[in-house]
């Protein structure tokens, strides 16, 4: 990734660098086991303390997105094979323990609960056709854009249902029916965040890339258009504008705003182009009549969904 700051943006430069390698491993720009730059070398890179870089690092190594390994540096965490180890086994020793009294309760026979609990563990990790799969994500609209997209490329194997973090939050329904899917998939990012709303279901993450119709749409800008960037979320910024860098680098005017921004509506209005991150349809309504507008919108990677999921709908 090009990690350039952009001192002009309306957040921390901390947090930039943070957003451009948390969105760069989501986007998979960065893969799995991939070594990042070293603490004193990305600082010198990008012109910051080394302590601000330090910082980033912790946090990111707090979400379990990176890692350090002895002799090999900063490496991006393979997220995907990791288990939550912060569960314990003494809870799951109990719940086991539970199971064999209720089994024996009835009469089952020892021979029997293990021939029971190898025949489920089989299904549970090959699924088989007919498998239930939740995508979560942040936004409704785009939420459901990616499950459909999952679920057409899975064809008949899998139903894919779309349900946003906020609604498994309040919705005691919502939350027990993404539980008892098969597999429940969301962003690299946000892994952690559903694994505790979800304890013990199978969580599993993919890479999400710029969707085709974004890439033509930043591609057609006109060169000297005054293009504007906004977003609710400030980490949204910095990977929005690598991507109108890498596809619109014939635009020389990017400029980019939060919503909550005193001067959010001022920067709108002078805006040649809009490009807004998903869940931020409300700018529209601040921009000049006719002034285009682009959503950032991102897709489920096909190579990933192939790789990681289909090879769970195979039986044979």
């Amino acid at each position: 990734m090009d990690f350039q700051i952009d001192r002009s943006l309306p957040i921390s430069i901390r947090q930039q660098i943070k957003g451009m390698i948390e969105y760069g491993i989501v986007c998979g720009d960065f893969a799995a086991g991939e070594m990042l730059p070293s603490v004193r070398d990305l600082a010198t890179t990008i012109g910051v303390a080394p302590m601000t870089v330090s910082q980033v690092y912790r946090e990111l190594k707090g979400q379990g997105l990176i890692e350090t390994r002895t002799g090999a540096g900063t490496i991006v965490a393979d997220g995907r094979n990791r288990q939550a180890a912060n569960q314990g086994m003494a809870g799951l020793h109990k719940r086991i323990d539970a199971l064999i009294d209720e089994a024996m309760a009835a009469g089952l026979r020892a021979s029997d609960l293990a021939s029971l609990i190898h025949a489920r563990l089989a299904t549970r990790t090959r699924l088989g056709r007919g498998a239930n799969i939740v995508m979560v994500g942040l936004f409704v609209e785009a939420t459901v854009r990616y499950a459909r997209a999952i679920a057409t490329q899975l064809g008949a194997a899998a139903t894919v249902e779309a349900m946003t973090i906020d609604a498994i939050q309040r919705d005691a329904a919502v939350r027990a029916r993404a539980a008892s899917a098969d597999v429940a998939i969301t962003f690299v990012n946000r892994r952690r965040e559903v694994e505790s709303l979800l304890p013990g279901a199978k969580v599993m993450t993919i890479r999400f890339i710029p969707s085709e119709e974004t890439r033509r749409a930043l591609a057609s800008i006109e060169p000297m258009a005054k293009v504007v960037l906004a977003a609710r979320f400030s980490e949204f910024l910095p990977i929005m504008k690598v991507g109108v860098r890498r596809f619109a680098a014939h635009v020389a005017q990017v400029d980019a705003v939060r919503l909550d921004q005193e001067d959010c509506a001022a920067i709108l209005a002078q805006a040649d182009v809009l490009i807004f991150a998903s869940g931020t349809e409300m700018a529209l309504a601040q921009v000049r009549p006719g002034v285009p507008t682009i959503e950032y919108k991102h897709s489920p990677d096909p190579a990933d969904v192939e790789r990681l999921l289909a090879p769970l709908l195979r039986t044979d």
